[in-house]
């Protein structure tokens, strides 16, 4: 296939892109890993889970824009999901595949479909690990509730005082994320205490933040028809792979695109939270290994 590993600055769309390519000895169809946040990066997976999965397959990372070590557009609103899937295509272009698998990750497994919806003649198959449905009501309840269930009673008590004040999903969703500190977050995020320690570590040891400007932008600019109602469309065979004790993206919103999609399998994991590629590694990587080996 004539790819090459190591790091690369690639100019997508007039930006540049951090890319890394990793297991080309391996010779397979490149896995394309989508990260997410959204504004996230991939400074943890490709030390951990991607690191694995490049022993026995082709991975190709990149951090979309203004995300991680990639570039920042010159206008804040530059971060559409219209744009992403353009900076995709190019990232393709660039790697002269003629088809790649998808791993997407959070919203990176949103921002997979979307790319599989527009060009589905591009992608071979798709794993999509705690996916998200970020312009979704259902998303913010999840997080409300997940919240609620894992707050001390301080928190529980400010979240219960805000509900009685008749506010919107919205703005009952943006001040809940405004009273949490980043250990209420790690308790959200992780059932595994010691696995949160080492996430927030090795955030710190990146140097690398997200600057909130994609999830505002892709808030502001909601789709016309709504990826939730469009899912029936995607015909790609997909692993879909969810921790049980999800509070963030949550069982339920897995198995709806499950339930959506046309040709999907759904994967639990029985010790994870929202990142089982980093609280079931070796079972994640099995996994992926085992779907794209049948």
């Amino acid at each position: 296939m004539g790819l090459t590993n190591g790091e690369f600055t690639v100019t997508l769309n007039g930006i540049n892109h951090w890319v890394k390519i990793e297991g080309s000895e391996n010779e397979t169809t490149p896995i394309v890993i989508i990260h997410g946040g959204p504004g996230g990066n991939h400074y943890l997976f490709e030390r951990t889970a991607g690191h694995s999965l490049s022993k026995t397959r082709t991975i190709v990372y990149y951090e979309q824009r203004g995300c991680g070590r990639s570039e920042m557009p010159e206008s804040d609103d530059e971060y559409t999901i219209d744009l992403l899937i353009q900076d995709f295509m190019e990232l393709k272009k660039w790697l002269g595949v003629e088809k790649v698998d998808l791993l997407g990750y959070s919203f990176g497994g949103e921002l997979s479909l979307e790319i599989a919806y527009r060009f589905p003649d591009e992608i071979n198959q798709m794993i999509l690990s705690a996916p998200s449905l970020i312009d979704t009501d259902l998303q913010k309840m999840i997080q409300i509730t997940g919240f609620m269930t894992i707050a001390d009673k301080n928190l529980y008590r400010q979240i219960s005082n805000l509900q009685q004040q008749g506010l919107s999903i919205d703005d009952l969703y943006n001040r809940i994320w405004s009273l949490v500190d980043p250990g209420t977050v790690d308790l959200l995020l992780f059932e595994d205490k010691e696995t949160a320690r080492k996430n927030r570590a090795m955030w710190q040891e990146s140097e690398l933040t997200n600057t909130g400007l994609m999830m505002n932008c892709l808030q502001n600019n909601p789709a016309e028809i709504p990826l939730i109602f469009r899912l029936e469309e995607i015909y790609h065979q997909t692993l879909i792979i969810t921790g049980v004790f999800d509070r963030n993206t949550g069982l339920p919103i897995s198995k709806i695109i499950h339930k959506n999609l046309r040709n999907s399998s759904l994967v639990l994991f029985e010790k994870s939270a929202h990142f089982p590629d980093l609280e079931e590694t070796e079972g994640f990587v099995k996994n992926i290994n085992g779907f794209l080996s049948e």
